[in-house]
This record gives structure tokens, sequence and C-alpha cells, in this order.
């Protein structure tokens, strides 16, 4: 009982899916709703704030610069002046290059469509392999970022837990272990028991993200919005 409040407290109060706040929509596996996440994932790669990352994205979409022809379009010098004007301004200048460098690859290997990429990927690890090998700014925190969303999507998209869900899964009793897999097993096999309606598993995934990023990485337990359900005395 315990578990099945804590899923539904989780989703009704830290919001699901990052896609979503975003209105991108990736349910059918569109092209473009594809890329316009990647993008997000992108500039949540940095360690910056979800809110810097949510108006800079939205800066993006404002001006209609939402595939990989029309960021190359832009050049450097105009997508610095985008980001700065979201606020991305720490790491303005190397994320205009990854963005330049990623999408020179994605259209000369996969003719600019991720699925294209998803389909020649032999595996979920060979998937996140050649996500990296689009760009030398495509680290880990971007590649799990993106295919979590996608995880009941695309066939081969099935990353390991991030740290911060392992703690978050840790702090509120939904698991025993530090191990990855093991924690990503459980917390599947949580969801399938207390599963809600319109909801996938990734908005369970990156619920357990946002608490973890706000609260419990900082050790804010007595504001967290989690906190009657917690069993720890501190996140």
């Amino acid at each position: 009982m315990r578990s099945e409040q804590i899923v539904k407290a989780l989703i009704e109060k830290l919001g699901g899916n990052f896609s979503s706040s975003l209105d991108i929509d990736l349910e059918k596996g569109s092209p473009i709703e594809i890329f316009k996440w990647f993008l997000a994932s992108i500039l949540f790669g940095a360690r910056i704030s979800d809110k810097i990352v949510l108006d800079t994205y939205w800066e993006f979409e404002a001006r209609g610069i939402l595939t990989p022809d029309k960021i190359l379009k832009t050049g450097w010098d105009d997508l610095v002046e985008i980001l700065d004007a979201g606020g991305y301004v720490r790491y303005d200048s190397n994320t205009a290059t990854t963005l330049l460098e990623v999408m020179e690859n994605l259209k000369e290997k996969y003719q600019g469509d991720l699925n294209r990429l998803h389909d020649s990927a032999e595996n979920p690890s060979n998937s996140e392999r050649k996500l990296q090998e689009l760009g030398n700014g495509i680290g880990q925190v971007t590649v799990n970022t993106f295919l979590r969303e996608l995880r009941g999507i695309w066939k081969k998209a099935d990353p390991l837990p991030q740290s911060l869900v392992v703690l978050t899964a840790n702090n509120l009793g939904l698991v025993e272990t530090r191990s990855p897999q093991q924690v990503l097993l459980s917390l599947e096999q949580v969801w399938k028991e207390y599963q809600l309606p319109d909801r996938r598993f990734s908005d369970f995934e990156s619920s357990l993200v946002r608490l973890g990023k706000t609260y419990c990485r900082r050790g804010r337990c007595t504001e967290c919005l989690m906190k009657n359900l917690c069993p720890k005395v501190r996140c």
C-alpha cells in the first residue's frame, strides 16, 4: 500500500516526464518530436537548473530552430545568442560547438533522423554508444536523459537508472540495493503493480530524478514534497 501511495504522490507532485513539460509528444515515435527531445536532452546534460533548460528550449522553439538543418543554418554566433537569451550563459560556447558537431554527424550518418540511429543499433548498449559518437559533448547524462523517456517507445532504449534514481528510490524505501540493474528491475516491478492510467514507467522514473535533483541530493528533507512518505530522517 505504501509503495502505491509513493508512486501516485511522486507523479502528482513532481510531474512525470520532462518531455511533457516541454509539450513534446514522444508517444508515436515521430522523428520531429524525438529530435525536439534530443535537443532538450543535450541542454539537460549540463549541470544547470531545470528552469534555465526549459527557458532555453523555449527560445529555440520560439525562433523555430528545432531541426538539424535549422540549427546548422543558425551558426555558432547566433546559437550562442539563443543560449544566452535562455540563461544558458555558463555553457553557451561549448554547447553551441557541440550542437553544430552533433547536427553535422546526425545528418551525415542518419540523414538527420534519430529513428534511423535506433534502427541501426544492434541492442540498447549499442544505441547508447551510437548517440555518444554523435559528438564529444554527448555524455552519459544526456544519453540517459534522452533514452529514459523513450523507454517503451524505442525497443532499444533501456538505460540503467541514473545515480539520482538509485539514491531517491533507496531513500523512499522502494528498493534495498545500490545496484543499478537491480534497482531497475525492482522499480519496474513496483510500476507493474501500481502503474497509473495514461502514464508510462518513464514518468515514474523521471519523477524520481526530479525529486533527487531538487531534494535528496541537496539534503532538503524538511522542504521535500515527499517527506510524509519518506522513511528516512534525512534524504
